[in-house]
């Protein structure tokens, strides 16, 4: 009985043996050369390699450990390695190996609600975010050709910069301003408004305290806003190089969203200490400095940056990647190096002033000394209706203001552009993380231009505007579908407005004063 068994083993052990000879006997060795270099030298941040002769610029190597580098510096005797990650075990006499590629970031869906290193490491504890693709970090801006005009706003929720600095869909928008002024939370409230508005959203902080990077992720948890967001965060103790790559890893995750057709803002905070780690590169590379000790393409850096932020053809998707570069400016010094360089590449500047911050005045935006050079294009009609005369307005009464400081008699006309400015100043403040629609600001700002809030006392105004902003809910649908699509803001919308408006300020209006400024025509 055990002998059929027996055959059937044997038989089956022959035809193994056979197939593992015959797989043998047609394996061909293969040599494969592998280029080996030396560390010479560690640094802080960097590392000095010998050998490598045909590793090229900007190439991914690999250091023991784990530990990548970008080769930065290529000479006849040696090469300068950026270092990405902890470099303190790294010692002369190591070895380094070519990767043969350049450094790339995992992109993808998979992305959103994460908060990740710019190598695509997890900072949230949910384990490694299991992306398919890869795209390299240093990618050529789009041609020209390739580029749309910007046509559709980018509504921020702040009053004062939707209505008087607009900012539209494609757009580079610099925010810049001192220490503790505000600069964050403008980019924030941003993103917080772009929830349920189908605009994707990157926030890249670089060299940034992690108390303060802990809250802000807190902040966009809380509001809801985390699940369309991305968030790409060096600290301030991590290696310079990986704070040289962050806002270029963040922009190749954003345009990946945009060349799928979808909209894209990415928030860089920012540019300052981005430009901050590049001059420690460079300096410990030995490379000549320049004026404030930045080396000499220290613009480039950041106009290549920059220049990835467009608007796409239709043929293309039609996406969009609109940028708010932050800056840091010292003593209000808005024409330092750094500050004039990006204000020169970018499409506007929104300027936040610490003596407005000082008073109260939140956001703390100076609208004298900001500007945007393409939002206006974009913006929609019923703002260019209502706030066309604001923005002068609000620079006559600043300029005059300044004059009734030295406690010269005014005559009655100059008194009522103060109480008016005064009356426009107290409505562009706004709570921080609290957004406001465009029917609410549309009320707001038609109160205003029609003088409604004239005669209201300074300190009741911040009540009187959170009724109007209540009853603002009230708008009939069909005038708020006409505020989105319509060209022009019609007569009868704009009554319609108005009258809601007065019927909700006329608690606030004191009984012996004098009748409201009339509407502009």
């Amino acid at each position: 009985m055990a002998e059929p068994a027996d055959e059937n083993l044997r038989t089956l052990l022959s035809d193994t043996f056979a197939g593992m000879r015959k797989v043998r006997e047609n394996f061909t060795p293969s040599l494969t050369v592998q280029e080996v270099g030396t560390v010479l030298s560690v640094a802080t941040g960097i590392a000095t390699v010998s050998g490598l002769p045909g590793v090229e610029f900007e190439e991914l190597v690999q250091f023991p450990g784990g530990v990548s580098g970008i080769a930065f510096n290529l000479t006849e005797h040696d090469i300068g390695i950026v270092l990405l990650g902890d470099y303190r075990h790294l010692h002369a006499g190591d070895k380094v190996l070519r990767t043969g590629r350049v450094m790339d970031v995992a992109v993808g869906e998979e992305l959103l609600g994460r908060v990740i290193d710019p190598l695509g490491r997890p900072l949230d504890g949910k384990g490694p975010p299991a992306c398919r693709r890869r795209l390299a970090i240093e990618r050529p801006s789009p041609p020209i050709m390739d580029r749309a005009p910007v046509t559709v706003p980018l509504q921020t929720g702040l009053k004062v910069i939707d209505a008087l600095i607009p900012i539209g869909r494609g757009q580079r928008e610099l925010i810049l301003g001192d220490r503790q002024t505000g600069k964050t939370a403008i980019a924030i409230d941003t993103i917080l408004n772009q929830r349920d508005k189908g605009v994707l959203c990157v926030y890249c902080a670089i060299g940034q305290r992690a108390a303060g990077v802990a809250k802000t992720i807190a902040v966009l948890q809380e509001k809801g806003a985390l699940a369309a967001t991305v968030v790409v965060v060096t600290e301030g103790s991590d290696p310079p190089g990986l704070a040289y790559i962050t806002p270029y890893a963040a922009t190749s995750i954003a345009e990946y969203f945009m060349e799928a057709g979808r909209d894209v803002l990415i928030v860089y905070d920012d540019l300052t200490q981005h430009a901050r780690a590049y001059r420690e590169i460079s300096l410990l590379l030995r490379r000549p400095p320049g004026r404030e000790a930045f080396p000499g393409d220290i613009f480039y850096l950041h106009s290549r940056l920059l220049e990835r932020a467009t608007h796409l053809r239709h043929e293309l998707g039609g996406g969009s990647l609109t940028a708010l570069p932050i800056i840091e400016t010292e003593a209000q010094n808005i024409s330092a190096y750094i500050p004039t360089n990006l204000i020169s590449i970018t499409d506007g500047q929104i300027y936040l002033s610490p003596s407005l911050f000082d008073l109260g005045v939140l956001p703390a935006v100076d609208v004298g000394k900001s500007v945007s050079r393409v939002g206006g294009k974009a913006q929609r009609a019923v703002y260019r209706g209502v706030a066309g005369d604001l923005k002068l307005a609000y620079a006559q009464f600043e300029e005059l203001e300044t004059f009734a400081r030295f406690g010269a008699r005014l005559d009655e006309e100059t008194r009522l552009v103060i109480e008016h400015g005064r009356r426009i100043r107290a409505c562009l403040k706004q709570q921080e993380f609290s957004p406001v629609s465009v029917p609410i600001q549309i009320a707001v700002l038609l109160a205003l231009t029609a003088g409604l809030f004239d005669r209201i006392p300074l300190e009741r105004m911040a009540d009187a505007e959170q009724v109007l902003q209540r009853a603002a809910t009230d708008i009939p649908a069909a005038v708020c579908e006409r505020l989105a699509a319509a060209d022009t803001l019609s007569e009868a919308d704009r009554a319609t407005i108005i009258e809601i408006a007065r019927i909700a300020l006329a608690a606030f209006q004191p009984e012996s004063a004098s009748p409201a400024r009339k509407e502009k025509p």
